[in-house]
């Protein structure tokens, strides 16, 4: 026993019970100044929502090309079945995927999704008719879904505490730096100018698949989850992955410091889904109902707008198709400054109050912005003002329901979490939105246009209403504290 004492690495040490390690990882990783490891993690990372922001964007800015192809000929309606084909895709994808990154670790997972992705968003510029272009946008929408589940767990599970929720924020705000980039490619492909646009509308969604294989590159180097690990009987490669992002950091303890506190984990290979179903609907049912809401209110109020933006431009500002590009840019900058400037009161003000802040300021201003529209007063500009501003705000909320979902439950269940609450939300709210709203613009109606915008006003104010009676102070605490490990022993 005492040579197996030790040959183990510091930070691991045998108890008496088998399977059973005591350990600090966690305060160890919570304890560290953020340095170029975790920028570069992020960078790694965080391009997905760059993708993701590329592939939404790409979608909304290409309708009206879509509309006049003469091989698809899509009408609003068709647009939006696409798009809900590319949301039920990123369900089903979080689902599955989700499932298997608490199974087989987060890296794996990285490169599986990619694949996916790549391969789909290449095989969308082939796309013959309404079918084909459906099916290759669900296939690339799994691949964004699953994700979404591996990144928000890692990103958690290696940020120290007291940053996690700026830079949480900030990471799912890049998503509009990708927008941003869609839409100046859409500016340029859409120039019967520069090229014929049916083939430039194809040859947009191959730069996704470049960007795609940049990302395969950058994530090399990334390493697993050390929580992971030590949970799935893996403490030495846990232990040996801190120590190198230690001596990344240039970070080592002093020999006089006071010692950091462990806690003892009982090693499992997987969590059955019993376990799962007792831990997010029995012992954390409110903290599930928060999540919920968040989740479906951003997925309703995010997708129904922003994937059906460029059939308002078009229909009733009579805006031509390859100039709707220029109003996508100043409504991402919007997007993006909102969680940069307002990421860090997450942290510091706190969890609950920004939330509902948030939320409830979005909700109010899309109910007085679709009042305007519905009465005329609008024009192209000032409604792209409008969303600008209702935006700041919207987005650093809709990034704090990613936030929330993956920082409140158990690391055994934290990447099947995110899936289920971002399934289930995009499912409600936002796969029906982008449909409903293209059914609601081919009526020609712009009251039938707000009603859309009064439910998603509804739903924002709801979910304010839910976080701030129900939301927990996760702020600036481990993830051990806001939620402790199903494997956690006394």
């Amino acid at each position: 026993m005492q040579a197996s004492q030790q040959s183990r690495p510091p930070g691991v040490s045998a108890v008496a019970k088998a399977g059973i390690v005591e350990t600090d990882i966690p305060a160890r990783l919570d304890s560290l100044r953020w340095s170029g490891f975790h920028t570069r993690v992020i960078a790694a990372l965080g391009i997905t929502w760059i993708l993701d922001g590329l592939e939404v964007t790409l979608a909304g800015a290409l309708a009206g090309a879509l509309k006049e192809s003469p091989v698809l000929r899509f009408s609003n309606t068709d647009i939006g079945i696409a798009t809900s084909a590319y949301l039920a895709g990123a369900v089903l994808g979080a689902i599955g995927f989700g499932w298997l990154t608490d199974r087989i670790g987060r890296k794996k997972l990285f490169f599986i999704t990619l694949a996916v992705y790549l391969t789909a968003t290449a095989a969308t510029a082939f796309s013959w008719n309404l079918a084909s272009f459906a099916v290759f946008r669900f296939l690339t929408g799994a691949g964004i879904g699953g994700e979404y589940t591996a990144i928000n767990s890692t990103i958690q599970e290696l940020v120290p505490a007291r940053y996690r929720g700026r830079t949480d924020l900030v990471v799912n705000g890049s998503f509009w730096v990708g927008a941003a980039i869609g839409a100046v490619s859409a500016i340029v492909l859409l120039d019967p100018k520069v090229i014929d646009p049916e083939h430039g509308w194809r040859v947009a969604f191959f730069i996704g698949a470049t960007l795609g294989l940049v990302v395969l590159f950058m994530r090399l180097w990334i390493p697993e989850s050390p929580r992971w690990l030590m949970i799935h009987g893996q403490p030495e490669r846990a232990v040996a992955i801190v120590s190198e992002i230690e001596d990344a950091v240039a970070q080592h303890r002093r020999q006089d410091a006071p010692p950091l506190p462990k806690m003892k984990l009982k090693m499992r290979t997987h969590t059955p889904l019993r376990e799962v179903a007792t831990t997010l609907f029995g012992t954390y049912r409110s903290r599930s109902l928060v999540g919920l809401a968040l989740m479906t209110a951003q997925a309703f109020f995010y997708n129904a707008i922003f994937f059906t933006y460029a059939l308002i431009l078009t229909d009733f500002f009579g805006i031509p198709s390859e100039h709707v590009g220029w109003y996508i840019l100043p409504f991402a900058a919007g997007n993006f400054l909102g969680p940069v400037i307002l990421g860090p009161l997450f942290d510091t003000l706190g969890r609950r109050k920004m939330i509902a802040l948030t939320y409830s300021v979005s909700g109010l201003l899309l109910a007085i912005s679709g009042y305007l529209f519905s009465i005329g007063i609008l024009d192209a500009q000032t409604q792209t003002i409008a969303w600008m501003i209702i935006f700041f705000f919207a987005s650093p909320a809709a990034s704090a329901a990613y936030l929330t979902v993956s920082e409140t439950f158990p690391l055994e269940v934290r990447a099947l979490a995110i899936a289920l609450f971002y399934a289930i939300g995009t499912g409600v709210g936002g796969v029906i939105g982008p449909s409903l709203f293209g059914v609601l613009i081919d009526t020609g109606s712009r009251s039938s246009v707000l009603a859309g915008y009064l439910l998603g006003s509804i739903l924002m104010l709801a979910a304010a209403v839910i976080a701030w009676r129900y939301g927990i102070d996760a702020e600036r605490k481990s993830l051990e504290d806001v939620a402790r490990p199903l494997a956690a022993r006394e």
